[in-house]
């Protein structure tokens, strides 16, 4: 009787959505090893639908997309609409041992979710292992019919994917960090759809290029799916005017630089009023941390003014270059963060009823006995938040463990503030740079009110960390520089026109403070989206509980849910 009640219920609100004009979305994507050619190598490749980038689905606020992955390919694989609330359907989340179990070689899986009060661009991508550098694709959310855009209508809209490239099998290049303990190799190109562009060697034919004509006005949706590594962005000749980040609208404002961190996205009109030549899109490392190897090479698409004259300015006359910050060039990566606001006042949630403080940052284990370890000083890398390095459970996810109340594979006495008290950002004793691994969750209440700092750490190394939760959307309501001081930081905030995102980069020896609703139950994972952080630990997971009656409370998991 009660599963017929729930079908039924389910049924009226798929009526509902589709009387108000709702579609509901059904794709396939099939993951599976495909044969690719970038830098002069031909490479065997994960990839959705043999894609690369993966299918964009391009869907409207309020629609339900289902989506069946049949894994063909030899690894475990889940896949994260990374952005997407999720409101109840936490079993569609996708990140692997925290609302699933990995699908394993020859199994499938149905995704099934509702966008609800987003618009804008968001991206899917693997969340097992290090399938993301080659599997994902692009979300793109328009508003629902008969609603427009806070913005003149764009007279095209170009999906600009920002990736991370390696020679070698990424998951191998993971699997021998993890054994060594040492850093992972760098990336040998970034990518913009998929191409590395005219910079590397053998790409040059196959750079990505758009095609605009004089005067008119595009919308380009820039996703960095990059692994490990923040972009600089820049077109040449051209200023773009900046009006939306992770599904959420902001109010315009020009820059010539976007700085965006892995996880994020940031919509940008740009008018197409120079002289119809063709135009270098660049993008290239943003490195905050001392002494790390990084990519230092440049990706490159090509902006082509299709003029309808008789003028050839083909491959023959170069584009032009745009001119980018120096790597390491906090100023302006925290000018770019600056600007970001919402376009009108923001109703702020409040009283907070969690007043939260999470350290974030690097650290180090011993070398186990007789071993040889990749890290500084024969140690093994691993990083954490409040001193705890989050450790996946293999046996169960964090979700089917949770709402079947099964023991041993959680704790949830993930601490609300740091053990111990440190200055932060100066010289930290070596006593605190090991920290303890675990796998603890904190628990929330259903409805309240969470605010946390996030300071990073000067442990090991100073960075820039892009930290992306799972199921929610929240408000920066301030960034700054140094130890979180409550007393005197608090007046920084903006309690006017915050900006919502997904994802917040916590600014290089610097704090950023977030506030959000826990109004979606469930447990949501969150995290430092580069991936070589997230493999050493830098992740912590929210059970939020239940609240009042169905429409507060997790669903059912469907009956396909991949077991371990």
């Amino acid at each position: 009787m009660a599963s017929s009640g729930i079908r039924l219920f389910l049924l009226s609100l798929l009526g509902f959505a589709l009387l108000a004009g709702a579609e509901v979305h059904e794709h396939e994507f099939i993951v599976q090893e495909t044969p690719v050619k970038r830098l002069c190598n031909e490479h065997n490749i994960i990839t959705v639908n043999g894609q690369f980038p993966g299918p964009t689905l391009e869907v409207r606020e309020g629609d339900t997309l289902v989506i069946t992955v049949v894994n063909h390919a030899q690894y475990n694989v889940t896949i994260h609409w990374h952005g997407i609330r999720q409101f109840r359907t936490g079993w569609a989340d996708g990140p692997e041992f925290v609302t699933q179990c990995p699908i394993k070689p020859g199994g499938s899986y149905k995704y099934k979710f509702t966008i609800e009060r987003q618009e804008g661009t968001l991206w899917w991508h693997a969340h097992s292992s290090w399938l993301r550098a080659t599997v994902y694709g692009a979300l793109v959310i328009r508003p629902r019919e008969g609603k427009d855009y806070p913005f003149e209508k764009p007279s095209r809209e170009v999906p600009l994917m920002l990736g991370e490239w390696w020679n070698a099998n990424p998951i191998d290049v993971i699997r021998e960090a993890q054994r060594t303990g040492g850093g992972p190799n760098v990336s040998d190109a970034f990518t913009i759809n998929g191409q590395p562009g005219d910079l590397y060697n053998c790409s040059r034919q196959d750079t990505t290029a758009i095609s605009v004509k004089p005067g008119e006005t595009a919308l380009l949706r820039f996703i960095n799916s990059a692994l490990n590594h923040e972009l600089f962005v820049s077109i040449a000749g051209h200023k773009m005017t900046v009006v939306g980040v992770d599904a959420s609208y902001t109010k315009p404002f020009a820059t010539s630089v976007l700085m965006i961190a892995p996880g994020q996205t940031t919509d940008v009109l740009v008018t197409m009023d120079q002289p119809p030549t063709r135009y270098y899109v660049a993008a290239r490392a943003y490195i905050s941390a001392q002494g790390v190897a990084f990519d230092n090479t440049t990706t490159t698409a090509v902006i082509e003014y299709d003029c309808g004259c008789d003028t050839d300015f083909g491959p023959s006359i170069p584009p032009a270059f745009p001119t980018l910050p120096a790597f390491n060039d906090t100023g302006a990566a925290t000018a770019f963060a600056a600007g970001i606001k919402s376009p009108k006042k923001v109703e702020i949630p409040s009283p907070v009823d969690e007043n939260l403080f999470f350290t974030v940052g690097l650290g180090l284990f011993d070398c186990k006995p007789g071993q040889q370890c990749g890290g500084p000083n024969n140690t093994r890398f691993t990083a954490s938040m409040n001193n705890v390095s989050f450790v996946f459970p293999k046996t169960d996810s964090l979700l089917h463990a949770h709402y079947y109340d099964i023991p041993g594979v959680f704790t949830t006495d993930f601490p609300a503030y740091p053990p111990v008290q440190f200055d932060y950002t100066g010289n930290v004793s070596r006593s605190l740079w090991q920290p303890i691994p675990a796998t603890k969750l904190y628990k929330l209440r259903f409805g309240s009110v969470v605010q946390i700092v996030l300071q990073d750490t000067s442990i090991v190394t100073p960075e820039n960390h892009p930290i992306h939760i799972h199921g929610y959307d929240f408000l920066v309501l301030a960034e700054g520089f140094g130890n979180y001081d409550a007393e005197k930081d608090a007046q920084k905030f903006n309690l006017e026109n915050p900006p919502q995102r997904n994802t917040v980069a916590v600014p290089v020896n610097g704090w950023a403070v977030i506030r959000f609703r826990a109004d979606n139950p469930g447990v949501w994972l969150m995290h430092c989206h580069l991936d070589v952080h997230i493999t050493w630990g830098l992740a912590m997971a929210f059970l939020v509980e239940d609240g009042y009656g169905e429409l507060e409370s997790l669903e059912a998991p469907p009956v396909d849910l991949p077991m371990c």
